[in-house]
C-alpha cells in the first residue's frame, strides 16, 4: 500500500514565492515613476527659469542700451521661489527644495534645475539615479 503525501504548506510556500517577486516589481515601478515625474518637473522649472530669465534680459531697455544678456545670471530674481512652488509643486513635496542655477558663457545660457535631496526607494537602483537634474540652453 502505498502512503499518501504530505502537501500541507505547499500553497502559502508558493503564495511567498510569488507574492516576493510581485512586489519587488510593483515597488520598482512606483520608484521609477517617481523618478520620471521628478525629471520632468525639473525639466518643466528649468524651461519655466530660461523664459524668465529669455523676458528680463532680452527686455528693450536691455538690448537697446546694447547690454549682454551675458549678465543675466541671477536666477533667484527672476523666478522666485513663490513661482518656482507654482510652476512644479510636486518638487516641493516632503519638505525637499530643489536649486537653480544659471551660468554663461560666451555664446550661450543655461539654466540647470537640481534635485539633491532625491533618493530612490529601492536599493538596486545604486546611487545613479540620485539626484536628477535637468538643464535648458540659450543660445544668444
Amino acid at each position: 500500500m502505498m502512503r499518501k503525501l504530505d502537501n500541507r504548506g505547499a500553497a502559502a510556500f508558493e503564495f511567498v514565492l510569488v507574492f516576493v517577486a510581485l512586489f519587488t516589481l510593483i515597488f520598482a515601478i512606483f520608484d521609477l515613476g517617481r523618478y520620471a515625474i521628478t525629471l520632468q518637473s525639473l525639466r518643466t522649472l528649468a524651461s519655466a527659469g530660461a523664459r524668465a530669465t529669455m523676458i528680463r534680459c532680452y527686455a528693450p531697455d536691455v538690448t537697446n542700451n546694447n547690454t549682454s544678456p551675458s549678465g543675466c545670471t541671477d536666477i533667484n530674481t527672476y523666478l522666485p521661489v513663490a513661482q518656482r512652488k507654482n510652476v512644479a509643486p510636486f518638487l516641493y513635496l516632503g519638505g525637499l527644495t530643489p536649486t537653480m542655477t544659471a551660468g554663461s558663457s560666451s555664446n550661450n545660457l543655461t539654466i540647470t534645475a537640481s534635485q539633491t535631496a532625491f533618493k530612490m526607494l529601492m536599493p538596486i537602483w545604486g546611487t545613479k539615479l540620485n539626484a536628477p537634474s535637468a538643464s535648458t540652453m540659450i543660445p544668444f
